[in-house]
């Protein structure tokens, strides 16, 4: 069983705020493994309608170079 990427994990606030570069914010749930690949993921609600999110801990961490910024910008611990 794969273990989650605890230097990955450790940049991610639980019940933290994140922006995401499109404008909406959401806040960080907990993590999570996919069931089939045991990818590490992030486990995220949308703070405009209460949705639950779920995204790779590589994609939530990744750098945009195209927009100059990262996908998710912690706003408020």
């Amino acid at each position: 069983m794969q273990n989650l990427n605890y230097k990955m994990r450790e940049d991610i606030k639980i019940g933290g705020i994140y922006k995401h570069f499109k404008g909406n914010t959401y806040k960080v749930i907990g993590f999570a493994r996919h069931s089939e690949t045991e990818e590490d993921m992030v486990v995220y609600q949308s703070t405009k309608n209460n949705e639950l999110w779920v995204r790779p801990i590589k994609m939530w961490n990744e750098y945009l170079p195209e927009k100059q910024s990262k996908r998710f910008t912690l706003i408020e611990d």
